[in-house]
């Protein structure tokens, strides 16, 4: 029963005081109304006529808009006049085109096609959650309804990083550029890779000239070498609890994975060998053969539905993955949080076998928390101990900074919007000097 036929009653009710026998007319006015209603219900198109399909956008990245659309197939003998909700989870943002209390006619045989336009608010998958469909009768007394029904395929959304930092994307290539020396009116750049012989001018590294190339040639000759290429780099993503803190307006999480893809890329186009591994208590993806430009939107794809877990992340389980599935020598590059509790009782004690194969490279996003914390003149008792205890949290992050170098690993501390570019530059810096 509609508010129509509930209004229906109320004027019934309005008229009741002129009626002989009011109770008489009670028994009237409702078996009127229910017998409308009742016909109303005959009369409208069943549901176990239509089937519904869905078309339009399987992956969208965060901050932009996807269409989905459901076509509504009429295949019964009535025309359908029906109110129709299509439900996703709220993170999604849909927003149909036409809202879920308008009413559509669908002539029979007719289709009918309803997109919503969806703005998710959060990276990662977001499903469709019922299709709604409420069939009204021609005079709008009664409906039939079904949730769920007709049967709609399921359709999931896959919501990509937002991948901020690809506008540092060319001027990384840029200076890769320079460094590979393929750039015009530029020299080689330094590396342990033998690129090509050229007669010799002054300025030239006189270790570089090739002896025996001058002897045949009867010209000094020096040797010119190139940046290492075809090399291993291992990307760790630790999506444990420290993975979960907020950084602004997301989680620690959101910045390593804008990280990591600005670094996979980057890599590709250097032409080494790139592999990503996400973990914490158990391994949550692992993606091989990213090194290839082509398949770089399959490395966003999986990464894409990684979520923060609120459990200690085992770096033994991460050091024994990276040695048994990675022999050669690599570069490991380890997104996390420069935590003393977590790295110093997890990572400290497996490092010596790990840094004796791979060059390690620890990156983290700092929590503007501390910051503000020691930057801003308390005005309060208890802003001076919350000060007071950032300093003292940076205080064992520096030892920690410390005891990772006696190790030979790089860390890489900045804010978390300029971790993906200062990520790269280090790259970038390990390439130049043929330290990878």
């Amino acid at each position: 029963m509609t508010w129509r036929a509930a209004a229906l009653l109320a004027v019934g009710a309005l008229t009741l005081p002129a009626w002989p026998a009011p109770f008489v007319g009670v028994a009237v006015m409702t078996g009127v109304v229910l017998l409308l209603c009742a016909l109303d219900f005959g009369l409208a198109a069943p549901l176990r006529g239509l089937t519904a399909e869905r078309d339009g956008d399987r992956s969208v990245r965060l901050g932009e808009t996807a269409t989905v659309t459901v076509q509504l197939h009429n295949a019964s003998g009535r025309t359908l006049h029906a109110q129709i909700r299509d439900a996703w989870v709220p993170s999604a943002g849909a927003q149909p085109d036409v809202p879920p209390d308008r009413v559509v006619h669908v002539p029979a045989g007719d289709v009918a096609a309803l997109p919503s336009r969806l703005t998710p608010t959060r990276r990662g998958d977001r499903p469709a959650v019922a299709l709604t469909v409420r069939s009204l009768g021609p005079l709008g007394l009664a409906f039939r309804q079904r949730t769920g029904r007709p049967p709609t395929p399921p359709w999931t959304l896959r919501v990509l990083p937002r991948f901020d930092s690809r506008r540092h994307l060319p001027e990384k290539l840029s200076r890769l550029r320079v460094i590979d020396g393929t750039q015009v009116g530029q020299g080689r750049g330094a590396g342990t890779e033998f690129d090509t012989l050229h007669e010799y001018v002054p300025g030239d590294d006189v270790r570089s000239i090739d002896w025996r190339a001058s002897a045949r040639r009867a010209e000094v000759l020096v040797r010119t070498w190139r940046p290492e290429r075809d090399r291993r780099l291992v990307c760790v993503l630790d999506t444990g609890r420290t993975s979960a803190v907020l950084l602004g307006d997301e989680p620690r999480l959101d910045a390593s994975i804008d990280a990591a893809l600005l670094l996979t890329a980057l890599a590709a186009r250097a032409g080494d060998r790139v592999d990503v591994l996400a973990a914490d208590a158990v391994s949550r993806a692992s993606i091989g053969g990213a090194e290839r430009p082509a398949q770089w939107p399959r490395l966003a794809h999986a990464l894409a539905p990684l979520q923060p877990a609120l459990v200690e992340t085992d770096f033994q389980l991460i050091a024994g993955e990276l040695l048994r599935r990675h022999r050669p020598r690599s570069l490991v590059v380890l997104l996390t949080s420069l935590e003393p509790g977590a790295l110093g009782s997890g990572l400290l004690p497996v490092l010596p076998r790990l840094a004796a194969r791979h060059r390690v490279l620890v990156a983290a996003a700092q929590d503007p928390v501390l910051t503000a914390l020691t930057s801003t003149p308390p005005r309060h008792p208890r802003d001076a101990y919350n000060a007071a205890a950032a300093w003292r949290t940076l205080a064992e992050r520096d030892r920690l900074t410390a005891a990772l170098a006696r190790y030979d690993v790089a860390v890489v501390d900045v804010p978390a919007p300029r971790l993906a570019p200062a990520l790269a530059d280090t790259y970038l810096r390990l390439k130049a000097t043929g330290r990878l």
